[in-house]
């Protein structure tokens, strides 16, 4: 079955639509990856869609557009994958959406909000949409994230040690899978770890001359390419020690966040108790804040290796310090481990799924579980009473026909070289 999955993650800044072709062969589901396109938002409408996220208020007509307007967008990423991707040969389409809202209290989650209707994608392609994953989830008792937890598991099982992986998107989070070769037991385990990119992109958007809404007309950075600001400052102490005093970090997993807490006011509060500093010193400081709570959120697991994919991969700076905070080297050194611990930070690409799709193809699999009547999740990972299939299916033209139920259910997968040839195969 060849799948579309459509990701739009924290950073709002484009849309990944990610083609895989995939098989199930005994209990292994087989991923080969067909490519990927990003198609950014269009300035007015990741503009607007900026000043409806919290903490902004916003009536019902305002979230009305942005569904209807983010939609479309996802509809024409969808057939752009479609046809230039899989050839027009697409059998279903895996919409993630826009998340603008995660309702938590308390360490629970009570509810959680993605916008870009569906029908949309479906009636641009002719293809059925899975969309709505997290919901489900939520209402079982689990976080509602980071539900590419199971694809982590299936993916990493049986690998040696402890690997954890890892994305950096506007928030940071990780799944943790024990057991491997080495024996180590216990359940798999995935939570958020905080801000990734959300508060260096909060940062440099202001600093540019940018509101909260980042409605100022003409052209501004919004974020820090290859980490050049991080590198030019330096970590101011007394600033790193009041954002790490937040005590979400220190809640046990499962756990969730979003930008419904870090976010540019949340940032200006923690300035305004410190001396006037330049902006590559709260990018610096910042850069080292999602380092450091990465690393202590992953250290006391023991990890060996930790497999990195999502935006703030392509940053150079963050990458080292992640590093130098969990005393990592890099993959294929002398002995192939890496520094005090032993323990690697690697690319995702090594293993197959490119850094900047990876999430994307992880809801492609999530959408083929959906179509075949099988669970997405890890009720370890999410914190759930139990496994769901996740989603609702929203019919492609003419009509919808759904796969049979496999016999077995697969629990492992493995990533393929290259495309394979066309399968027939229709759901529609």
């Amino acid at each position: 079955m060849r799948v579309v999955g459509l990701m739009s993650g924290t950073s709002y800044d484009a849309i990944d639509a990610a083609a895989a072709d995939l098989s199930l062969h005994g209990d292994t589901l087989v991923l080969t990856p067909l490519g990927m396109i990003s198609t950014p938002y269009d300035d007015d409408l990741r503009a607007d869609l900026a000043g409806a996220l919290p903490p902004a208020r916003v009536d019902l007509a305002t979230v009305c557009r942005l569904d209807t307007r983010i939609g479309q967008a996802f509809a024409a990423a969808a057939v752009r994958a479609d046809e230039e991707l899989c050839g027009g040969r697409t059998d279903l389409v895996a919409s993630h959406g826009q998340t603008v809202f995660h309702w938590t209290e308390d360490g629970r989650v009570h509810g959680t909000l993605q916008i870009g209707e569906a029908s949309w994608i479906a009636e641009a392609t002719g293809r059925p949409v899975v969309s709505g994953f997290r919901t489900r989830d939520v209402a079982a008792g689990g976080q509602g994230a980071p539900l590419v937890s199971i694809v982590d598991v299936m993916w990493l099982r049986g690998r040696p040690g402890v690997p954890v992986a890892l994305n950096l998107g506007g928030i940071g989070n990780v799944t943790v899978v024990p057991g491997g070769s080495a024996g180590t037991g216990g359940e798999p385990l995935a939570f958020d770890t905080g801000p990734a990119n959300a508060l260096i992109d909060a940062a440099v958007t202001a600093s540019a001359g940018r509101d909260a809404s980042g409605d100022v007309p003409g052209y501004a950075p919004t974020m820090d390419a290859d980490g050049a600001l991080a590198a030019r400052g330096t970590v101011h102490l007394p600033l790193l020690r009041r954002l790490l005093a937040d005590p979400y970090y220190a809640r046990p997993a499962p756990k969730t966040t979003g930008k419904e807490r870090f976010h540019l006011p949340y940032l200006r509060a923690a300035l305004d108790a410190c001396e006037p500093l330049s902006v590559e010193d709260v990018v610096a400081t910042l850069t080292r804040l999602t380092a450091r709570t990465v690393a202590d959120a992953i250290r006391p697991f023991g990890a060996t290796e930790v497999i990195a994919s999502g935006g703030g991969t392509r940053n150079p700076v963050l990458m080292d310090r992640l590093r130098q905070e969990l005393g990592a080297g890099r993959a294929g050194g002398v002995d192939g481990r890496g520094g005090r611990g032993g323990c690697v930070v690697r690319s995702s690409d090594e293993l197959g799924l490119p850094a900047g799709a990876k999430e994307a193809y992880a809801f492609a699999v999530l959408g083929w579980l959906t179509a075949h009547g099988l669970p997405g999740t890890v009720p370890s990972c999410t914190g759930a009473r139990r496994a769901s299939v996740l989603g609702s299916i929203t019919p492609g033209d003419p009509g919808l026909r759904l796969p049979r139920l496999p016999a077995t259910a697969p629990v492992r997968l493995t990533v393929d070289g290259g495309p394979g040839p066309v399968r027939p195969y229709h759901l529609r």
